[in-house]
């Protein structure tokens, strides 16, 4: 840091707690509202993980609840529940040789992408396959950080490649069709709400929570409202309801919960991968082109159909662009969907697979683990 950088810092850092708290969050009101105005995908959470990581670099003392942090992945849990319908389970009946080796290999060439930047020490740890995975970026980073992994780097790597495969797939549907792109539809913030299912919502997230806190749970909190929500969700017996403001406040607390655990040495790490970390996205994005070139060719599925439904994540950004085209959008949702889950399921396993290695670099793992605990779950 420069020696304006440090005063600048050590000033930041002197303020009062509820002055800093202040700051975090009128510079997250601030950037969220200017990139959701730009149709940024996850605009909402990249706003305050931003700000936080600009309070972080400046030395901000303040840090989430992580009973706060419990309870955004449980919301983040049940929006990805609230994803399965039961028109997507009949595609994926139908269909599920085909979704399954597509996904697979979605998988594979990703996994293999962060193998290699693991194998090359460009990031340290199991850190790169975390973060190459196609796909549930959200998921992604409370999964690496309760495995082990820097989320830190991780929720870099993993954003980088939610704005490339956006970007790509808006320019894609933009010259096939001359589609407007994909901005998102205006948010109503405080809709109506059917009180019922709202209270079901909330009662399947304080369950995930309250079993991944009892049963200390690598990321529970959000993987038993997932599994247990879409279950129940696709079977009828559930309306999960969450109202846009309820959701803002979720990724708010993820994004702090990332942000405020940067300093400027981290930075200056991801920063210096960054070009690796780009490259490898063009060629995860790329892959996915090119099986979307077989899949239309083999199958005689429209082009435009077949690069939405392989595209390598950024589900939320996919489904609006695929809405706002002429493609089979419940083909593509189906495909999104299958690939969503498997990463989400298979991802710890091969983390835990492709991080065996030497035992320097183990013992290298557990102490950064155990130094971003101290640093990111303070004993309140």
């Amino acid at each position: 840091m420069t020696p304006a950088e440090i005063r600048e810092a050590t000033r930041f850092a002197a303020l009062p707690n509820a002055a800093q708290w202040g700051l975090l969050a009128a510079g997250s009101a601030g950037l969220g509202t200017g990139l959701h105005a730009t149709g940024l995908p996850a605009a909402l959470l990249l706003g305050p993980m931003i700000a936080g990581i600009a309070a972080g670099v400046l030395g901000a003392r303040i840090r989430l609840d992580a009973r706060l942090y419990a309870a955004a992945q449980a919301i983040i849990g049940c929006m990805i529940a609230a994803t399965v319908t039961p028109d997507i389970l009949a595609s994926l009946a139908h269909g599920w040789p085909l979704y399954a080796a597509i996904v697979l290999a979605t998988i594979f060439i990703s996994t293999l992408l962060g193998w290699i930047m693991k194998r090359w020490q460009i990031l340290p740890g199991t850190t790169a396959v975390w973060g190459m995975s196609a796909g549930a970026a959200g998921a992604m980073i409370i999964m690496a950080e309760a495995y082990g992994a820097d989320a830190r780097l991780v929720a870099f790597m993993q954003y980088v490649r939610v704005v490339a495969v956006a970007l790509c797939a808006t320019i894609v549907a933009h010259i096939w069709v001359g589609a407007t792109g994909a901005a998102a539809p205006a948010q109503i913030w405080f809709p109506p709400l059917h009180w019922v299912s709202f209270g079901e919502t909330l009662a399947l997230a304080a369950t995930g929570v309250g079993l991944g806190l009892r049963f200390k749970l690598p990321a529970g909190s959000l993987i038993i409202p997932m599994l247990a929500g879409a279950l129940l969700h696709s079977a009828g017996l559930v309306d999960i309801e969450l109202p846009q403001w309820l959701l803002t406040i979720a990724y708010t607390a993820l994004g702090w919960r990332i942000g405020l655990s940067f300093t400027g040495q981290v930075l200056a790490h991801a920063t210096r991968a960054l070009p690796q970390i780009i490259v490898s996205t063009l060629v995860l994005v790329g892959f996915g082109g090119g099986l979307g070139f077989l899949l239309s060719r083999a199958l005689g599925i429209d082009p435009l159909t077949a690069y939405l439904a392989t595209s390598p994540g950024g589900l939320d950004s996919v489904a609006i662009i695929a809405a706002s085209s002429p493609v089979d959008v419940a083909f593509v949702m189906a495909l999104q969907t299958a690939r969503f889950f498997l990463v989400s399921l298979l991802a710890p396993s091969l983390a835990r697979i492709l991080g065996r290695g030497p035992a320097d670099l183990a013992a290298t793992e557990r102490g950064r683990s155990a130094a971003s605990d101290t640093h990111l779950h303070p004993a309140d």
